[in-house]
């Protein structure tokens, strides 16, 4: 099968991704076997790529976001069969075991997998996957659609959960990528005021045209108070601007799995009267079940660029050099 894999990390100027072959694998008893036909690209892949994030084993094939069809199911396997439409996200193991699983917080598991991390991914045109971390696909979405949910949207439904945005509150988001075009609309979909801080002007249009109540430059502050923000920009200097834009008692949740060095926080001015920070660490399937219900029922707008397969590495290019609005997709093979 056709593949890309992280070769030498390095900036993607120096081409850390290598496009080949490899062997199609062969699914476990709990495994299913997918047909990749859309896989989308997201920072994650672009930090591993670039060695921000170490990989966990060698010439591991990227991607998370993987949308595909069933060809094969392992023998003790039962929720999907040959030709289901199924979606392959970034969580993919836990042990079940831990003290973190046995209280339902699987995605603080003390021995996790993820895809497209510690098992090839799905810039490939086959990829296996656990059953029970595989999800149903809605219907109401195109595979290209479908893609950005099963992370960027499934961690921005995480993240907006954890900036406890009080009903009808005012929220700010700071970076406006694939992952905050999705949440924006989850939030004003269900009655927030929206405030977008981001450097892109393409950004910035999009908020406003998703409805968004203000959009301005990542360092600007908002016209009022905002009662919970959150942090997509993998920058840590916007740390002390977010903490300083929210009201008292908000919350400001990072959701980023790599973040630079945050500059020291002045207690009066940042943290004072209650305001607090977040950190956002992966998901749990119940977060992927709740949050791909709730897409569907609200009609989610994706923004998508596609790249041809053999354009990976010009994905992840774009993505870092800020080229892409709303989300990125690889056309893996024709849509069945």
């Amino acid at each position: 099968m056709r593949a890309w894999w992280v070769g030498e990390p390095g900036p993607m100027s120096t081409r850390p991704l290598v496009q080949g072959i490899r062997a199609v694998p062969r699914p476990a008893a709990d495994e299913i076997l997918v047909d990749v036909t859309v896989c989308g690209v997201c920072r994650t892949d672009l930090h591993l790529a670039e060695g921000d994030l170490s990989p966990r084993r060698p010439h591991v094939v990227p991607g998370h976001e993987a949308v595909g069809v069933v060809v094969e199911t392992g023998a003790d396997c039962s929720r999907f069969a040959a030709g289901d439409r199924v979606g392959v996200a970034w969580l993919g193991g836990v042990c079940g075991s831990c003290a973190y699983c046995r209280r339902g917080d699987e995605n603080l598991c003390r021995s996790p997998v993820f895809t497209g991390w510690d098992r090839d991914g799905g810039y490939a045109e086959q990829l296996v996957v656990a059953e029970d971390f595989a999800y149903p696909v809605p219907a109401g979405f195109t595979d290209e659609q479908a893609a950005p949910l099963l992370c960027s949207g499934i961690i921005g439904y995480r993240a907006l959960k954890r900036a406890a945005l009080p009903v009808g509150g005012r929220l700010g988001i700071y970076g406006f990528g694939s992952s905050a075009h999705i949440t924006a609309q989850l939030a004003i979909k269900q009655g927030a005021s929206v405030f977008v801080m981001t450097r892109s002007d393409s950004a910035r249009s999009l908020a406003r045209e998703l409805g968004a109540d203000y959009a301005g430059d990542a360092y600007d502050e908002p016209p009022v108070p905002l009662d919970s923000a959150i942090l997509f920009a993998p920058v840590g200097e916007l740390v002390p601007a977010a903490l300083r834009a929210l009201d008292r008692g908000g919350t400001l949740a990072i959701a980023g799995i790599h973040l630079s060095d945050i500059p020291a926080l002045n207690y009066s001015r940042e943290l004072f009267y209650e305001r607090q920070v977040r950190s956002v660490t992966a998901n749990t399937r119940a977060d992927g079940h709740e949050f791909l219900t709730l897409a569907a029922r609200l009609s989610l707008a994706l923004t998508t660029t596609t790249y041809p397969f053999d354009a990976a590495d010009k994905a992840l290019d774009d993505l870092a050099a800020d080229r892409i609005t709303g989300s990125a997709v690889l056309r893996v093979r024709a849509e069945r």
